[in-house]
């Protein structure tokens, strides 16, 4: 395998990161000259040539940096990597073809337009290729390679006709073509995928290659040996160190009994991103690289956290799940409370709870590995190395998965992600134990046990007092406030509401809430003032404040004003909006509507007091003043919710007066 030894990528440093090598990179790829050579020489000699190994061990590299720079141009055609899953876009803009893996491959290795390849087979492309011949006139063998061939039982959409049409025409094609060979690289557990293909593949020359992790001695060469282009060396015993970090495990129990392990192999992708990070973390003046550099800089739990974190994210944001419910479920699923690695088993949609989509991106990005055992495809972590990158977690993301949690009521999965938090905050963070009791209270709201909530709020507000938080304060006043109103006490919810407004003037949601107290207490027109200012601001309770001033304007008979706050809310009616925009109708002498509306109306009030005292005015200035008084002794009667005060005089004087 021939090198340079002096190039580097295009980011300027000698290690190529998370991502994986390409046949430009040839000159940083070290540490596989053994495995490159004896691959080259089975897929020369055999029909079929099998190369499996874990998520993450290198194949992909292998195949391009090391495998394909090994081959001699004079020797053989090698045809560029293929891959098989389907380009979305292939589905699009061809007519229906015999196989999508076919035309894909074909995509592959062809730079034409799909639709000129559509009606090929493999061995139509192979047949319309030059002949090359060697100095001797013997055929050159013409090697093919199909990447992630696991794609064939996977791909989207997989269906088990293309896969049949595929296979009989790869083996059409080797029948052909006596100097064709096959190399398919693929996951290891999708081996027993394959064996009822190998022979009609094969056709009798077939080989496997099952490829390992680095051994100490390859780490250490594809540690040193990219920096040969670089201004920079490795001294005495520092590549040494940062190899035997990444072969020492720490196990930490929930017991908090630590056990160090030593690993045999060393995971090429972890060997990447430490390298990597190592490199760029260094200050620009160093050119040896000393142990005590190592010791201070390549610090691998930090920089696996970092990876951990960086592949979370980007899955949480593809499947639109909290990156803190990943990692809680990554903890509980595969880490024992002995700090081991535990297993799960894939089921037909979830995998231990979570769906199995997410896993399988999981996989891609080398945070879980997968094999089949009895029939079941079965996960575990990467490596033990990830144990503690998985533990190792800002609290924030847990509080904020927390918070989408309540925003979903799950109130007992909101409850464990806090307390997720907590546990990894320092003890002395009063940021996150203040968050957390906020959190706290409103589990204990949504769960129906409000003495605890007021507890927990209670707590929070001092909390972020101390830290001088007016934010905080404000947002757990307006919450008590939210509690209060729930509970019918509505002067503690003027009180509370009012100070967290004082607090945090921009949250339109509170403003609101303190306009729905004010009503309650017979305020309406201070109620309108709030709401008349929170419009002006704007926010994300716009539709609660336009409805909430709506129905105030009905109940003061401004009905033009009313009609032009409900109207922009009618695709979000409630009961209580309904009966107040049939209110408003009726005071506008639009009648007609007016009735079908406050028919409505009736229909979904139940016991609500105010729609049914609005529906009782309704009925009086329709000039039916018996049901109208019907409906305000309901109203009076009703409590769910209760008449206001200030409303109950108004249901009275619709009762029939004594002479």
């Amino acid at each position: 395998m021939t090198s340079t030894g002096h190039v580097q990528n295009e980011t300027g440093q000698p290690y190529v990161g998370l991502r994986a090598f390409r046949q430009q990179d040839r000159g940083l790829f070290f540490g596989r000259e053994r495995e490159a050579r004896e691959i080259a020489t089975l897929w020369q000699a055999d029909r079929l040539t099998v190369l499996y190994g874990a998520s993450g061990v290198g194949k992909t590299s292998l195949l391009h940096a090391g495998v394909l720079p090994f081959l001699g141009s004079d020797r053989v055609e090698v045809l560029p990597v293929g891959r098989i899953a389907p380009d979305p876009a292939l589905l699009v803009t061809t007519s229906p073809v015999r196989s999508v893996y076919v035309l894909s491959l074909l995509s592959s290795w062809s730079a034409a337009p799909p639709a000129e390849l559509a009606d090929l087979t493999v061995r139509d492309y192979l047949d319309r290729r030059p002949a090359r011949v060697d100095r001797y006139d013997d055929p050159v063998p013409t090697l093919i390679s199909i990447d992630q061939a696991e794609e064939m039982f996977t791909g989207a959409p997989y269906r088990e006709s293309d896969l049949e049409e595929f296979v009989a025409q790869l083996a059409d094609a080797l029948q052909a073509h006596t100097g064709l060979r096959l190399l398919l690289s693929m996951r290891q557990e999708y081996l027993a995928s394959i064996v009822p293909f190998e022979r009609v593949l094969g056709q009798g020359s077939r080989s496997w290659f099952h490829l390992l992790p680095f051994r100490r001695e390859a780490a250490l060469e594809a540690t040193r040996r990219p920096l040969e282009g670089t201004d920079r060396r490795f001294g005495e015993n520092a590549a040494e160190l940062l190899v035997d970090d990444l072969q020492t495990v720490t196990i930490h129990s929930e017991q908090g009994e630590k056990t160090v392990l030593r690993v045999s192999g060393v995971e090429p992708v972890q060997l990447q991103v430490v390298c990597s990070a190592l490199w760029e973390s260094l200050p620009p003046d160093v050119h040896e690289i000393t142990a005590e550099h190592v010791r201070l800089h390549a610090n691998v739990d930090r920089f696996l956290a970092g990876f951990c974190q960086r592949m979370l994210k980007e899955v949480a944001e593809r499947h639109d799940v909290p990156e803190g419910s990943i990692r809680s479920w990554l903890r509980r699923t595969f880490i024992t409370e002995h700090g081991t690695r535990g297993t799960a088993y894939e089921g037909l949609h979830q995998t231990s709870g979570m769906p199995n989509a997410v896993v399988r991106s999981l996989e891609d990005c080398h945070i879980l590995k997968a094999e089949y055992r009895a029939g079941a495809r079965w996960y575990e972590l990467q490596h033990d190395r990830l144990i503690a990158a998985i533990q190792h977690t800002d609290p924030e993301t847990f509080l904020q998965a927390a918070r989408t949690a309540l925003s979903g009521a799950q109130w007992t999965h909101a409850r464990e992600l806090t307390e997720e938090a907590v546990r990894r905050a320092e003890f002395d963070d009063l940021g996150v134990r203040a968050e957390a009791e906020a959190i706290f209270g409103d589990v204990s709201v949504g769960t129906g046990d409000p003495e605890t909530a007021w507890r927990r709020y209670d707590a929070a507000a001092e909390m972020f007092a101390v830290l001088q938080r007016a934010d905080g304060v404000g947002r757990v006043l307006a919450a008590k406030g939210r509690l209060s109103l729930s509970l019918g006490d509505y002067s503690t919810a003027v009180s509370a509401l009012s100070a967290a407004v004082a607090r945090v003037p921009s949250d339109m949601s509170a403003q609101t809430a303190l306009a729905q107290a004010l009503w309650h207490v017979g305020q309406p027109r201070s109620a309108l003032i709030v709401l008349n200012g929170a419009l002006a601001v704007g926010g994300d309770a716009l539709l609660d404040a336009l409805a909430l001033r709506g129905v105030i304007l009905a109940d003061l008979d401004q009905p033009v004003a009313a009609l032009r706050d409900l109207d922009l809310v009618r695709q979000h009616q409630q009961p209580a909006t309904l009966a107040a925009r049939a209110l408003a109708l009726a005071l506008a002498g639009r009648f007609d509507a007016a009735e079908q509306e406050a028919a409505d109306a009736i229909a979904n009030a139940g016991s609500n007091g105010p729609v049914l005292l609005r529906a009782a005015r309704i009925r009086v200035i329709l000039g039916n003043a018996v049901a109208g008084a019907d409906l305000a002794a309901r109203a009076i009667r009703a409590d769910d919710p209760a008449l206001p005060e200030h409303l109950r005089e108004q249901a009275r004087r619709l009762l029939p007066q004594p002479d």
